[in-house]
Parts: C-alpha cells; structure tokens; sequence
C-alpha cells in the first residue's frame, strides 16, 4: 500500500534520502457537516445553519513528540462548534472537543499524543471534554492523489471513508475549496465524505453525515516539540 506520506513527502528515499532529524511526519483526513468543496450559493446557503460538527484524525507515520516515539500511532477529534467551522463572518467558538487516543499507546504516548494534536488544531482543542481510548486505523488505498480512498476509524467511536470527487459532484459547476482544512498539513485536498459518523460521548450530540464534500485528505509535517 502506497500512503500519502510516500506520495507526498519521502519518494526522494528511493533514491538514498533520509527524513530530516526534528520533524514528524503522517497522514490527515477530516470530515465535517457542510460541503469544504463547493460553490457560494451553497457556501452561504449552509453558513450559520450547519457545519458545526466535525471529526478528524492523524496517523504518525514517524517521528517523536516530547520524547516519546508516535511511529505508527493515532489520534482522532471530534468537535461541536458553536457555528460553521470555517465562516470566516461569524465565529465558530466556543468549540468542545472529544479527543481518543490509540489504545495502543502507553501512557507517555498518550500524553504526546493529546499535545501533537493540540499543536496541530490549534484552538479547535483548546477545550478538550473528554478523552477516551481506542483502536485507531488510518488507510488509504493505492492510486495517485487524485483517486485516492481514505478510511478512518477509532474503534465504534468514530469513522471517516472518502472518495476522490469527481465530475458528478460538480453540482453548480463553479465549486472550489471554500474552508480550509482544520488542522495544519503540508498537503491537503477535498474529498466526499461516504461516511462520516461520530457515536462517542461529551459533546451532547452523536451525528452521521455521509455522501457530502466534507472531507479533506492529506500530509502533515510539522517540528517535533
């Protein structure tokens, strides 16, 4: 299976390269209740009425964070806004924020992994509610970025599954990326989102939107703290 980090990031390895020392390296999808790929008669149509509920998730593919090795291991967020995430004429905030860990994390890893994705989100997780344990499984399918398949899952708590878009998702013909991706990436683009679910606790509200172009898949990169 070819990942996005390969794609992305580290294909000069086959020709004798190393990863730069400091830096740790994966994979990203999110989802979320309103189009990210879209047209400004949906955009503002949405805006203030829905998209305030989202789930994502990294995938360390290598790296250290405050000490411990993250190789292989995730962390997923769901959080409830106050309004579209992304509006940029009416803030989101105050947001809560579930966070799950990979329950084959140690202690210390967990710990790590609650600050990377602090790190990342920035804000968005300035009000973490809960956290929970459990299996995290991030894929992607082989084929180039532009027909690549994601699938992520965290135990039965949450779940993403997207698919490349494609012509017959252009429904008003003039659709771009109209929110930007909610954690820091080095690479990132839109996807339809075939399922998108959260069924944990500590946000109020448990939700299930598939089939929307809510989704974003891509790379991060980012300075090990």
């Amino acid at each position: 299976m070819k990942t996005l980090l390969l794609v992305f990031l580290i294909s000069g390895l086959a020709f004798g390269g190393s990863l730069p020392s400091g830096k740790i390296f994966g994979e990203y999808v999110e989802a979320r209740t309103a189009d990210v790929f879209t047209g400004p008669c949906f955009a503002n149509a949405e805006a203030g009425l829905i998209g305030n509920l989202a789930v994502f998730g990294w995938k360390v593919t290598r790296g250290t964070w405050q000490g411990a090795n993250l190789d292989g291991l995730g962390v997923v967020a769901a959080v409830r806004a106050a309004s579209t995430l992304g509006d940029v004429y009416q803030p989101a905030y105050p947001v809560s924020a579930v966070l799950i860990v990979d329950e084959r994390a140690n202690p210390e890893q967990r710990l790590a992994l609650q600050s990377f994705a602090k790190k990342m989100a920035g804000n968005l997780l300035k009000d973490i509610v809960r956290v929970d344990a459990a299996p995290i499984s991030l894929t992607f399918e082989n084929g180039d970025m532009h027909s690549m398949k994601a699938t992520l899952t965290a135990g039965t708590l949450a779940t993403i599954q997207t698919r490349a878009i494609h012509e017959g998702d252009h429904l008003c013909r003039n659709e771009e990326v109209w929110y930007e991706p909610l954690s820091k990436t080095d690479h990132a683009m839109p996807a339809v989102a075939e399922a998108h679910r959260f069924a944990g606790e500590g946000l109020g509200t448990k939700w299930s939107s598939p089939y929307q172009r809510s989704s974003f898949i891509g790379s991060f990169v980012e300075t090990a703290d």
